[in-house]
Formats: C-alpha cells, structure tokens, sequence
C-alpha cells in the first residue's frame, strides 16, 4: 500500500521529518513500543531436548537396554555404573553444544550489520537492530538495506532484490514514482527492502517495516526452523565415526563369537562387548570439534578477526597465498593529500598555490559522498583526503559550500568508467564537478584552466599533465584529477575543463611489513592485487618485501592479453598485480585455484565481492568494507589491519592440529582397548575388563583430555615455520595411521601385561611353567582374578592419561620450555587420577566395579608399567623421530639404528 502514497502522505503516516528525521527521544520511544529491527530466530530447543538428543544414538540405545538386562538379572552395580557413564556423556555433550551456540549467537551480534540515518538533523551510523519506523535511512552504493524503506530521494539509485524476488539483474529505483494500485514486491519502484544490495548510486528512505513485518520478515515467519549447518571436518569426523563404528561391532561381534564358542558368561561377554563397541567410537568428538571452533572463533575476535563462517577456521591452515588489496590493508587507510598539481606546477600540501583555483577546492568537497562531522567521518578515505585538504581553506567549510552548491544530478563512481561526476546549482547557474583517475578523466578534457584562464587542451598540455601523473607515482602516491564543467543539469562525461592533480599517500602500516616477511617463513605467498597506477603497487610492494623488480609486475591491461594457461605460468613469479578490474580478481583467484593453491583474499568494495567468493577464504574489512563485501566473505578484519590475517592463518594451523591431536589421541586410545579385550580372548583367557571399566575410561579420557587437547596452547612459531597442509591432506596423513596403531598396541601390551603380572607372580612363586593352561588355573580363583583385572584396569586408564600428555605436541619434550602450560590438561590429569584412584581405594566404589584396593607398592609398579607411552614419546624426540611425520619408517630406523648399535 505504500507505493500508492505520495511521500508527503508517507511522512505525514509516519510523523517524521526528511530533512531532519526522528529525534533521538521519538527513537527511544518507538524502539521501546515495537522492539528491536531484528528477524524471529526458530524456537530453541529445550535442555530437556538438547539432552534427549545426546541419546539419540545407536550404541547409546545400546547400551541403554544392556542397562536394563542388568537390571533385570539384578546386576544392579553394572546397571548403575551403565546409567550414570550415558547420563554424564549426554549432559558433557549438552554443556559442550550450549558453550558453542553462545559463542555463535556472540559471533551473529559483531557481525550485524549498520544503518546510516539522520536523527535531529544529524548523520550517523547505528546499528541495524536500532532501526525504528518513520527513521530516515540513507543508502549508498554497496550497503545492504536493513529495513523495508519507501523512497524519499534516488540519484541513479540500483537495488539487487534477488534474495526476495528472484530477480538477477539491479532494479532502477525512483523515489518519485507512485503506483495507482497495489503492486507485487518486484514492481515497486519507490521502495527497497531488507536483505537487498544497493549496487551503484544513492537514495534516502523513511522506514515502513521492521523486524517481522518486512517482506522478508514475513517469508521467515513461514519458515519453522532451518536445518544445523556442519562444517566438512565435521562431515569428515562423521563419516570416520560411521566407520569406526561398523568396525567396532565387527570386532565385538566376533568377540561374544569367540567368547561363546569358548563356552564362557554369555551374560557377562554380551554386555562387555556392548560397553566396548560405545567405548571403542569417541561419540563426544563431534561435539569436541564444535567446542573447539566455537571457542576459537571468540578466541580471533580478541585479534581483530570476525569468523562469519565456522569452516573457515580449518580452511585457514592451508592456505598458501594471500591475495591482498593495497589500501586500508597493507597501508593505514588514512589517506592524506600531501602534493597538488596546479596551473602546470606542484605544490606541497602546506603550500597555498598562488591564483589557487576556486574550482580545484570545490571539486573535491562537492564531487564526494564522504561526510566529515565533529562526531565521525564516514565515507571512502580518498574522498575524506580531498575533504580534509580542501576544508583547510577559508571559506570551504564543507557543510556551508554544500548548502551553497546544492547537488541537483549526479553519475556514481564505478569500476568500470573509474570516476564520478555531480552537478550542483549556485548562483551562476549549474556546473558539474568531475574527478577519477588521471588517464581516464584527461581523455575527457578538451579544455584547461591555467591561473583563471582556460585554453585548449594541446598535446603539450596533456603531455605534462601526463608528466606529472607520472611523478606523483613514481613516489608512490595515488593520483585524482578534478576537472569542471559548467552550464548544464545534464551530466555529460566530456568537454570537460582540467583543474588540476591530487597526489596523496596511505603509509604502509610497519606491522604489514612483518606479517609478509612472516609469511615467507611459513611457505606463505602473499600477492598484491590493486586498482592503484603500477608504479605506485610497485613502490609499496618493494617497501614490504612482496616484490623486488618490476617484472614481477604487471598490469590488467596486460593480463586481457594473455589466455588463461598462459597466467597460470605467470602466476609463479608474478606478486603484484596493479589496474585491474573486478573480473581480473576473479580470474586470478579462480588461476591460483586450479594450479594448486589455497588461496584468501581480501577485499573491502562491492566489487570485491565476486573474488571474495570465488577464493577459498574471503576476508573483508570491517572499517572501510561494504555491507555487500562483507556478506561475501568468510571473515571480517574489524581493524583492516594486514597483520591480523597472519594471527588468523596463525590459528587456523593450530586449530586443526588440536583437533588432529584429539582424533589420533581418542582413537589410539580406544584401540588399545580394543586390542586389550580382543588378544585376551583370543587366547583363551579371562576377560582383562568389566563392562564397567571399559565405560569408565572411557568416561575419564574421552572427555577432559580430549577437550584439553582440543584448547592446546601449540607452538605457534614452529607451527609458522611449517609448509601449509595440503587441501586435500587427512587426518591420518603424515604417520597418522601409524602413530594410532602404534601407541594403541604400546597401551594393549602394557594393559595385557598387568593383567598377567598376578599369575606371572605366582606360577613363578610355584615354579610352574607360565603356560595359558596354569594362567587359567590361577584366574579360577575370584580373588586373584579381581585383582588382576583391577590390575588391567587402573594401567589401562592411567596409560591414556599420560599418553594425553605426550600428544600435545609429538615435537617436543614435555620438560621443554616451548611447551606452554595447559591448565585444562592439568586438571583433566589430576581429575583422572583422582577418580581412576577412586574405584580401587573407596570401597563404596570398588564394590560396585569389583576392585580390589591396592598397595602404594602396586600403585608405584603400575604406574611405572602405566607411563610407558609418554617414555616412547620421550624417545621419538630424543631420537628425532616423529610417529606424524614418519609412520612406520621412523620406527623401523629406530629399530636398525639399535640393530647397528649392537653390531657395533
């Protein structure tokens, strides 16, 4: 019904005023009635749902009716123990999945998007949410529209509406136009709506919806709930855990089979090889991971660094090269003009040109959509350079010269034509301001002004103009012309009258300068990717340490003329790429791509957006970016700085490599269970465990250590000076395969052999050959076999204790000072002692688990027998052999190099 109004019906509805918008106290109050300018989320689960849902697996239900057996042949111990071991993983698992939906509902608030709006009179920004009807809401070009607006002013304003309507090409918007009966969405000219992308020129529009009652509100309202996005490591852990798991019920299955042709407990066997088949899948890693990468992503807001997409974190450890912008990223984004180009000389900034041209000030603070306020100055920082320069001049106060001069007609800046043009009316009539890049606005020139007068524009002329471009960047400076042309509303690109030149600077930021020169250290290319004249790329890039010779330049023009296969060539000696257009960015990222490379990409401008897709990471600026930027990219830099994406790429490494630490720590573990329980019945003996102790290691290592491994302080300088991963490496590549096996059988023989020490002990005492015959004499007595069970069982956990401790970092001693203090680790170790201690030594609890207490002479030789993974990791760093690095071939060295040292 809106676009039937005229706007002064509009204003009139809403009470609100164009020129000045709502007052502060007006916000509050409608703010306050109606609420905050936000979508309905979906109904959140339930703690009581969350918890159910942990149940919601297979060996879980399980498990479950084991319990129930139990129960019901009254084993009410190994019922209890069975309950209390799901309900404690199941309530972990909801804690885990709470901490990770905050730390993501945290991570939605930064990354909200803002609004520009005039409230008293006043220009300022808010965040969208703060929106209220009647709001005066200002558009320019690469915002993203936070309210559904109906339209008060259009300057060659163009919206993409496909995320409501469908539509893939810009609507033309036109604040003047009124329907004469209710249009659909995509026929309404005069207003915009929430979600849409401004895509070139400006407007201004007064809120008619907000939150729930927009056009897309309104869709959402329909949607019931949207389904749980996973990241592919998640993926990838999932399918691992599906395998496992069909692994795991083989193996037990062949298990009871074994037990029963062994004529043993069918009872006692069916609910063991149950509590082993959970015990042996590590369900709470899925849950781990979450927690991880949910912490992480609070852990890189403290460095500057927005992750709007939970896959980016592990993306980050493989990337190889970084596309950057120059501008704002590599530099410190304050532009500042500090030599001028005038009536054929140059002068320094602090210099007053004589016969100074009114027109050359008045260019740059009417052909800008920047504003400069005492609160903030918002706005492109070259537009702000030409503002702050020519409001240094009496009588050019911004705010007055544009209320004097008037902006009637306009033709945004775009990529494609590189400049903008405004036409103003004043007291002599209507004249047009034009500024952009030197070569492009010079070919529209066929005039210029020299000391008040204009003449002609000779070859001459244009030749030391040329010149004088040429000088500007030769010394790194970015280069603006500003040329005039009076007498006409209509905006007209040519027989433009020449003012003069702008040379200013954006120094390069020293932090950027250490995160390139990082970046070589850990094999990571970066790449300059610019807009700016090539030699003004090129003298930033060599300041940086990016290029060192021209030739590792070159240009957009020159890369139209090369085919495709011949870039990706280039692309291994070319650094620096200067004047290219949106598709160049494209084409190169998409080139990088195909020859191998993991490659980010940053970028701050609505036409950054197709390469911040296109690249494996897109990083947007969160100061200088565009909405349109932003909602395309995977990360935000809330300070633009170039230094961030280095502690980003920083963290990303380590990331993965916890996580790959806990895979390998969880799975070696459980397989060493495996091993324990498979041999023993194999060769005809008791069983080593209970159904209970298996869940109860299972309780103790599969959660704290597995999540202390996960918030690992690594070494994050030798992580840097590591090669990247490989895009498609796995998490068993590098011996990954071999460090599980290996350490899984280390823990099965420690395990088996103080299972065997009771029995050893005492055939040894009757001189008795140690023969599985007189080891299933000794096991007949049910002391002696509870207390060589409890033998098994105390190794057995404690063992994974220790060799959690050898798995935060397989490079290094655990007594090397590199190795920072994991606090988590700590208490994961001492809470697991202190509990594996609890069932042999409170007798409450070795009753229910059929413990036996033990000596502190037992305990001293158990935990001898218990601490032998972390000596064999002791020994692999001693011997400079790494289990990730060298799989079986390292440990065969080892072997050779004994064999050797015996020989000699």
């Amino acid at each position: 019904m809106f676009e039937e109004k005229s706007i002064r019906e509009i204003l009139d509805a809403l009470h609100t005023n164009k020129e000045r918008g709502l007052t502060e106290a007006e916000a509050a109050r409608r703010f306050q009635e109606n609420g905050p300018n936000v979508l309905k989320e979906g109904r959140k689960r339930t703690a009581a749902e969350a918890f159910l849902e942990q149940l919601n697996d297979p060996l879980i239900c399980v498990l479950l009716v084991a319990a129930l057996v139990s129960f019901l042949l009254k084993e009410i111990s190994d019922a209890i123990i069975i309950a209390v071991v799901v309900v404690v993983n199941a309530t972990v698992g909801v804690i885990q999945e709470g901490k990770a939906q905050k730390a993501l509902e945290s991570l939605k608030k930064l990354t909200s998007p803002k609004a520009i709006v005039r409230r008293d009179g006043v220009i300022r920004e808010i965040a969208a949410s703060e929106l209220v009807k009647g709001d005066v809401v200002i558009l320019e070009t690469g915002a993203l529209v936070a309210a559904d607006l109906r339209l008060v002013r259009t300057w060659n304003l163009k919206v993409e509406e496909s995320a409501l309507t469908g539509e893939s090409l810009p609507v033309n918007k036109d604040a003047a136009f009124q329907a004469s009966r209710t249009l659909p969405v995509g026929d309404r000219r005069n207003e915009v709506f929430m979600s849409t992308l401004v895509t070139s020129g400006r407007g201004e529009g007064v809120v008619i919806a907000a939150g729930m009652e927009t056009e897309i509100g309104k869709i959402a309202s329909i949607i019931d709930d949207v389904p749980k996005e996973f990241t592919p490591l998640q993926k990838k852990l999932a399918d691992l855990g599906k395998i496992l798991s069909i692994v795991s019920i083989l193996l037990c299955a062949a298990l009871f089979g074994i037990a029963v042709f062994q004529k043993r407990n069918i009872l006692e066997m069916l609910i063991t090889a149950i509590s082993l088949a959970v015990a042996a899948v590590p369900e709470g890693l899925p849950a781990i991971v979450t927690i991880v990468l949910a912490l992480s992503v609070s852990r890189m807001v403290k460095v500057h660094t927005i992750v709007r997409k939970l896959p980016s974190v592990e993306t980050l450890g493989a990337v190889n090269v970084v596309c950057s912008d120059k501008t704002g990223t590599l530099t410190q984004n304050k532009m500042t003009v500090i030599r001028y180009y005038v009536n054929q000389h140059f002068y320094k900034a602090s210099e007053t040109a004589p016969n100074m041209p009114e027109e050359f000030l008045e260019g740059m603070a009417l052909c800008s959509d920047a504003v400069i306020t005492k609160q903030e100055e918002l706005g492109d920082p070259t537009e702000l350079a030409l503002l702050r320069f020519s409001r240094g001049y009496p009588g050019k106060e911004i705010g007055r010269l544009r209320e004097r001069l008037p902006r009637v007609e306009e033709k945004a800046f775009d990529s494609q034509r590189k400049m903008m043009t405004t036409v103003h009316h004043g007291p002599q009539g209507f004249i047009a301001y034009t500024k952009g890049a030197p070569e492009v606005v010079l070919e529209k020139c066929s005039r210029i002004m020299i000391s008040g007068k204009v003449q002609s524009m000779t070859d001459v002329y244009r030749r030391q103009v040329r010149q004088a471009v040429d000088e500007f960047s030769s010394q790194a400076l970015r280069v603006l012309a500003v040329a005039v042309r009076p007498g006409e509303k209509e905006v007209r690109e040519e027989g433009l009258t020449f003012i003069g030149l702008a040379g200013m600077i954006d120094p390069v930021r020293p932090e950027a300068k250490a995160a390139v020169e990082q970046f070589k250290r850990a094999s990571v290319r970066t790449v300059m990717i610019t807009g700016d004249h090539i030699d003004t790329a090129f003298a930033i890039a060599r300041e940086l340490g990016i290029a060192k010779k021209m030739d590792e330049c070159m240009t957009g023009e020159e890369l139209e003329k090369i085919s495709d296969i011949k870039l990706k060539e280039k692309l291994k000696k070319i650094n620096v790429f200067a004047r290219v257009s949106p598709e160049h960015k494209v084409r190169i990222v998409r080139a990088l791509k195909e020859t191998g490379n993991i490659a980010a990409m940053t970028g701050d401008g609505v036409n950054d957006a197709p390469s911040l897709r296109m690249a494996d990471i897109g990083i947007a600026m969160g100061v200088t970016g565009t909405d349109v930027a932003k909602n395309a990219a995977d990360m935000i830099l809330t300070d633009d700085n170039f230094a961030t994406i280095e502690k980003a790429i920083e963290e990303g490494r380590s990331i993965y490599e916890n996580i790959r630490k806990t895979v390998l720590f969880l799975l070696s573990s459980n397989f060493g269970e495996i091993i324990t329980m498979f041999m023993a019945v194999i060769l005809g003996m008791a069983s080593p465990l209970k159904a209970s102790h298996i869940l109860w290691i299972n309780l103790i290592t599969d959660s704290l250590p597995a999540l202390a491994l996960g918030v690992d302080k690594n070494d994050k300088e030798a992580l840097m000076k590591r090669p990247p991963r490989r895009a498609k490496e796995g998490l068993f590549s590098n011996g990954g395969t071999a460090c599980t096996i290996f350490y899984g059988c280390l823990i099965a023989a420690i395990s088996l052999t103080a299972f065997l020490k009771i029995p050893w002990m005492i055939l040894a005492e009757q001189q008795k050959a140690f023969t599985l015959a007189n080891i299933a004499i000794v096991f007949q007595s049910p002391e002696q076999l509870t207390r060589a069970q409890t033998y098994a069982f105390t190794v057995l956990g404690m063992s994974q204790l220790f060799h959690a401790q050898g798995m935060q970092d397989v490079h290094t001693s655990i007594f090397s000072r590199k190795r920072g203090f994991n606090p988590v680790m700590a208490a994961a170790f001492g809470v697991g002692l202190f509990l594996q201690a609890a069932v042999t030594e409170i007798p409450v609890l070795t009753t229910m688990f059929g413990t036996a207490a033990l000596s502190f002479g037992e305990w001293a030789e158990l935990i001898i027998l218990a601490i032998f993974p972390l000596i064999a990791h002791e020994i692999f760093v001693l011997l400079g052999s790494d289990p990730f690095a060298g799989g079986f071939q390292n440990i065969l060295k080892i072997h050779k190099r004994s064999a050797d040292t015996k020989r000699v």
